[in-house]
């Protein structure tokens, strides 16, 4: 029993003393003026697609896990879905992504259970 706590408390030192090494490392870019977040140039124009999103049946893992995925998409600049509304909003460079892609990214999570629907995009001046 004294070995498990000891291995524990051990493990829990060593996550604690990596992970402020990787706070400091950031710190440390900040202070020196280099951004950590990779945000690329708007290479065309800003554009913000509004759309429903059918089959979701949580707000956490469903509606958080499609608007990570979105996030991550090169050119989204901002994504947001609102699990009670079924409204998905993501803003986006029109000449990285298009309502296909979007589209596309939405459909293939969790083995195509979310449907996209009712996509609107206009753009931002």
């Amino acid at each position: 029993m004294k070995l498990t706590k000891y291995f524990a408390g051990l493990a829990l030192g060593v996550l604690l003393f990596t992970a402020c090494k990787d706070g400091e490392k950031t710190e440390q870019l900040v202070e020196q003026g280099q951004n950590t977040t990779a945000t690329a140039a708007v290479t065309g124009q800003l554009e913000l697609a509004s759309f429903e999103v059918e089959g979701m049946t949580c707000a956490l893992g469903c509606a958080k896990l499609i608007e990570s995925k979105l996030a991550a998409l090169d050119g989204v600049k901002s994504a947001k879905v609102d699990f009670e509304t079924k409204q998905a909003t993501v803003s986006f460079d029109d000449a990285k992504q298009n309502s296909e892609s979007l589209t596309k990214t939405v459909e293939k999570i969790a083995n195509g259970i979310y449907k996209v629907s009712h996509f609107e995009a206009k753009k931002v001046n």
